[in-house]
């Protein structure tokens, strides 16, 4: 079963919770909004099972990139949800090997991104942190994207 960012995950015997957890959405007041995730929905339930190409697991979360979208799921202990971007909005990938912790960040249309700053890597909901070792599988991660993506 696929989880979609949009429902609320219960530990309970609501496994199919329809709950509307609006607080961890990000409504922007697009009056298409609601076509949009009906769209992403429906990506999801069609590709949403099919093998990934890559997963990099992370140190906060991990990293999956299918033919048709990329999923983030976060650690449990961050302040962003879970994530799924189809591959028509990804516009590019940033990929940064600093002195200690690397980063990845899926750059994705109409998404304002955090900026890195001298001594520091962005933090935002598309950005994700690994060090020395995940070198190698965030390269894979960010080629396979930038393979599928229209941007």
């Amino acid at each position: 079963m696929v989880r979609v960012p949009w429902r609320r995950r219960s530990g309970g015997a609501g496994d199919g919770d329809d709950g509307d957890d609006r607080d961890n959405r990000d409504d922007r007041g697009d009056p298409s909004s609601e076509t949009t995730e009906q769209a992403l929905s429906a990506l999801i339930e069609e590709y949403g099972d099919e093998e990934p190409v890559v997963t990099c697991r992370f140190q906060d979360g991990t990293l999956t990139v299918y033919e048709e979208m990329v999923r983030i799921e976060r650690a449990s202990g961050s302040r962003f949800s879970e994530k799924w971007i189809p591959m028509n909005q990804i516009s590019g990938v940033s990929y940064a090997e600093r002195l200690v912790i690397h980063y990845i960040q899926i750059e994705q249309r109409d998404f304002d991104a955090s900026e890195p700053g001298l001594f520091s890597s962005p933090v935002d909901e598309n950005t994700l942190h690994f060090g020395h070792g995940k070198r190698e599988c965030a390269r894979q991660a960010r080629d396979a994207v930038l393979e599928r993506a229209s941007g």
